[in-house]
């Protein structure tokens, strides 16, 4: 599936997804020690100032950006806020993309706290059929956070498949069949790094965690992402849906790409990137996820977690040659203000999603725009409405 491309701000950027290196696996050398950031102490609660937000919501639509959700929410005067542009109802449901990737890392570290699998351990002695001996050193730990070096999606749903592509369904394991496949033919690429020495950003490990879970539970992932995290926070407008099912619930949106209404669209993405929820929802869900309601603290820790080691050349979305996706499923960056907040984005044909928090949790936000331009990325052009956004909400945080 598709993210939001690199968003230069100072020293980080957010996410895009890009191609991953491929890994030759066996007799690779253990990941490094992580880096786990402390909780801060609590800072004095900030006023929320709306008025910049709704400045930068009034001049929408545009021929860029056809609507808009943000809600800002936190500690201090002025919160919750939330503000549309327009034909975007205030408690819309929208497909959140790959922010569903910390709701699929948190099924997985529950499972580890269960002693249910090893987050150190090869993840191909869960899955032997599904992945390949090469990639035999490969750990849950790695697909985590993205340090595996599997190879990148392969053939998946793209403008080239002609007319309603945005419907075309895969299946999870032709996703990642189709990565080893298209791998196994490119073996003369170049070496390949070792697993857990490169962060590359790439969907194809979260996809292999979705699986993962059906295998060592016996039940579908739709079925523990209920029972664990939307059940027990009582997410009502939170959903994986199934296959076949390519509907928004109302209140929603209509979305396009170009001409094509795309609202209806194939949630093929799955424990990739396929739930639909809304910013409330959201916003329950990253409070409850930073507070440990969630995990034991062994695994909490890991939430924080990224691992000491060079960014990919070709992964854009962190700069400066460091990682910055933890085994949580979040990814950090620091704003022009030179605050560091953690959250996730998420992009599929007619939205482009975040959602973020300051690690105290003093302001939260969660943003969904509806870019009109192509459907293989969103254009570079909508890259200054997310950071403005963002730059807005969290103004006045220290």
């Amino acid at each position: 599936m598709r993210h939001l491309p690199s968003l230069r701000v100072r020293s980080l950027t957010v996410t895009g997804v890009l191609l991953a290196a491929i890994t030759a696996g066996a007799g690779a050398p253990a990941a490094s020690a992580p880096t786990v950031v402390p909780v801060p102490q609590a800072s004095p609660a900030a006023p929320f100032d709306p008025a910049p937000t709704r400045k930068l919501l009034a001049r929408l639509p545009d021929p860029a950006v056809a609507g808009a959700l943000v809600r800002v929410t936190g500690h201090g005067q002025g919160m919750p806020w939330t503000g549309t542009a327009g034909q975007v109802p205030r408690d819309a449901h929208f497909r959140i993309g790959s922010v569903t990737k910390a709701f699929t890392s948190t099924v997985v570290l529950q499972l580890a706290a269960e002693q249910r699998l090893g987050v150190d351990t090869p993840v191909r002695r869960y899955l032997p059929r599904l992945v390949p001996a090469a990639y035999g050193a490969v750990t849950v730990r790695q697909l985590l956070d993205h340090t595996s070096g599997l190879p990148a999606p392969a053939g998946t749903p793209g403008p080239a498949d002609g007319p309603g592509w945005w419907r075309k369904s895969l299946s999870p394991y032709e996703v990642v069949r189709n990565a080893f496949a298209a791998a196994a033919r490119n073996q003369g690429a170049g070496t390949p790094p070792a697993p857990g020495t490169v962060q590359q950003y790439n969907g194809v490990n979260t996809f292999v965690v979705g699986l993962l879970v059906e295998k060592v539970t016996g039940r579908t992932f739709e079925d523990e992402l209920t029972r664990r995290i939307i059940r027990p926070l009582g997410l009502r407008n939170t959903s994986l849906p199934s296959r076949d099912d390519m509907s928004v619930p109302a209140p929603r949106a209509r979305v396009y790409v170009g001409a094509d209404e795309v609202t209806e669209q194939s949630p093929w993405a799955w424990a990739e990137g396929g739930m639909i929820s809304t910013a409330a929802d959201l916003d329950r869900f990253m409070t409850a996820l930073f507070r440990g309601r969630l995990l034991r603290p062994a695994q909490q820790k890991l939430v924080f977690a990224v691992p000491d080691v060079p960014s990919a050349p070709t992964n854009t979305n962190c700069v400066g040659g460091t990682s910055c996706f933890s085994a949580g499923g979040l990814m950090r960056f620091t704003l022009d203000s030179g605050v560091t907040v953690w959250g996730k984005t998420g992009s599929l044909p007619g939205w482009t999603n975040g959602v973020f928090a300051t690690r105290d949790l003093k302001r939260r936000l969660v943003y969904s725009l509806n870019p009109t331009d192509t459907a293989s990325a969103p254009a570079s052009s909508v890259r200054p409405y997310v950071m403005a956004v963002a730059n807005s909400a969290f103004a006045g945080v220290r």
